[in-house]
């Protein structure tokens, strides 16, 4: 204690080495990326179940934690996978990145899948925390093929697609995590673990406003419902 930071800890346990100074600016950028980002659904559900229950500060976390999915929390995850399975059908590092991604899009509209990492719903052009984490983990050397892939699908995904759309905060977080060598099948927990705090804050906030009760009642006053029919 007082000699390693949270953030480098979290990374030691799961890799089973101490991370540079490099890999912990990189890691914790990611933790900070992926604290929070307002109402989100895991957000209401954290809120909701500590109105209910406030005693359960646990259980109002719990709530919020396990609401991580495929739409929110789970992208980290996903792209990594995606990225990774991509590299490993090429031989050694692509000279060209934008082919490999064309391809690798084009494969995933002709399954009717999405791409991991495309799109925000907020975002709509250009979701601002992408260029900063890239930005950083050039700054320290560790940019590598996953984030490289990365960059390269947001090119050329326009193409396929026959739109824009940005590479998100998620992506290149699961992008920059996979770059630091960190296990792919793991990333979704270190998406939990920032929002942990971001929830954490959302509840403190509960406690001063209880607006979790204010969306309750919202909810119930505009409701419509509907008499059952044989």
């Amino acid at each position: 204690m007082g000699r390693v930071g949270f953030g480098e800890l979290a990374f030691w346990l799961v890799a089973g080495r101490r991370p540079t100074p490099g890999e912990t600016r990189v890691f914790e950028a990611v933790l900070v990326a992926l604290a929070d980002h307002g109402f989100t659904p895991t957000a209401i559900a954290a809120r909701l179940t500590y109105a209910s229950a406030p005693e359960a500060l646990q259980g109002a976390l719990a709530a919020g934690l396990l609401g991580g999915g495929s739409r929110f929390l789970g992208v980290t995850e996903d792209c990594a996978v995606f990225l990774r399975d991509t590299l490993a059908a090429v031989d050694g590092e692509p000279d060209d990145w934008d082919a490999v991604a064309a391809a690798a899009v084009t494969a995933r509209r002709a399954e009717g899948k999405l791409v991991p990492g495309l799109g925000h719903p907020v975002h709509k052009v250009r979701d601002p925390r992408t260029p900063v984490l890239i930005r950083i983990a050039e700054e320290e050397g560790l940019r590598g093929p996953h984030l490289r892939l990365f960059e390269a699908i947001g090119r050329a995904h326009p193409a396929i697609l026959g739109r824009t759309l940005p590479l998100n905060g998620a992506g290149v977080c699961g992008a920059a995590l996979a770059d630091l060598g960190l296990p792919v099948e793991l990333l979704r927990g270190f998406a939990l673990l920032a929002r942990a705090a971001g929830l954490l804050g959302h509840l403190a906030e509960e406690r001063r406003t209880g607006l979790g009760l204010e969306i309750y009642r919202t909810v119930d006053r505009n409701a419509r419902y509907v008499t059952p029919t044989e």
